[in-house]
């Protein structure tokens, strides 16, 4: 499967997160107007070890596809080890995870601590590289700090191994989530390498997607925190892109059915303790902004059985007036 033809045709791309983006949400995301979507980052060390919890993630649906499991970890036997067993599955790409900067994932050596060993990092690229059944990517931060940019090494150093493409989050690991990212180093990759390069960092909008398109020339746009809550960015960019026009935003019976239906699906998922943990952050982020939230994420909170919840679901729009929502 060619990446080139897949951005070609849809060039946006729903970013790995960690708890958020479960198969429930991608296929959200997916109906919505992603054209790529990335599975959560995966321990490399819990798959080869079994661990069921992971082994669970790695569920997929024909609807979603193309999908990218995202891995993590660093030593390469091991990576190499987990990419085989990831690509035996229902997934079209692997991802190497090298710009997550939670203490927990850089401790172990993996995620943006790799941004200070090039070689290593070829090392690893290479034998995922190698074990995979199916093409690999990379995720990559601009460098450890502002002293220290190694985007574009490393964009090719990933091209001399044999990774398919590259996504450039556009900040380093000592920014974590603050500041803004500097979209001119996405350009800057773009142009030393002749692999696909995905931006990523600072887009909100559907306009944002336009723009780092036309700034960077990159060839899709990675939308990660802007989807929680709002996974229709994706239809809004899309429209956009095709169109020059920005479609409406969702009215609350949308709003309501895809809540309801992302409950139902996370509860299949994990079962109806868990899924319903698991759902109170999304939950929150759904009505962000909308009247009588506050109150409603409140009780949802308290809440463990998912008929409690749909009941709370529904009455919150019931009690709302159906004027136009913005978001």
């Amino acid at each position: 499967m060619s990446l080139h033809a897949i951005l070609k045709d849809n060039p946006l791309v729903l970013a790995p997160m960690a708890g958020i983006t479960d198969l429930p949400f991608r296929r959200i995301c997916k109906e919505l107007g992603a054209g790529l979507v990335f599975s959560e980052m995966l321990s490399v060390e819990a798959l080869v070890r079994e661990h069921r919890r992971t082994k669970s993630m790695l569920h997929t649906d024909p609807i979603e596809r193309p999908v990218v499991f995202q891995i993590f970890g660093s030593k390469p036997e091991t990576m190499a080890r987990a990419a085989e067993i990831v690509s035996r599955g229902e997934v079209d790409f692997i991802d190497i995870n090298m710009g997550c900067p939670v203490p927990k994932v850089l401790k172990s050596g993996a995620g943006s601590a790799l941004l200070k060993d090039l070689g290593l990092a070829k090392e690893l690229m290479a034998a995922v590289v190698s074990a995979s059944l199916v093409p690999v990517t990379v995720k990559i931060r601009l460098g450890w700090d502002a002293g220290n940019i190694v985007a574009v090494d490393l964009a090719k150093a990933a091209e001399a191994v044999g990774v398919a493409a590259v996504t450039v989050h556009a900040r380093t690991k000592a920014q974590g989530f603050s500041g803004h990212a500097d979209w001119s180093m996405i350009k800057t990759v773009k142009q030393a390498v002749g692999i696909p390069v995905i931006g990523n960092g600072d887009v909100r909008s559907a306009a944002d997607a336009k723009r780092m398109m036309d700034e960077t020339g990159c060839h899709g746009v990675m939308i990660g925190r802007a989807i929680q809550g709002y996974p229709w960015i994706f239809r809004e960019a899309k429209q956009y892109l095709e169109t020059g026009l920005v479609p409406p935003p969702p009215s609350l019976e949308e709003r309501e059915a895809v809540m309801l239906r992302h409950l139902r699906d996370m509860a299949v998922l994990a079962g109806e303790t868990i899924g319903v943990r698991e759902m109170r952050k999304h939950l929150c982020w759904y009505t962000k902004g909308l009247p009588g939230g506050a109150e409603f994420r409140t009780r949802i909170n308290a809440l463990s059985r998912v008929d409690d919840v749909q009941q709370e679901i529904r009455d919150f729009f019931m009690s709302m007036n159906a004027g136009p929502v913005c978001h």
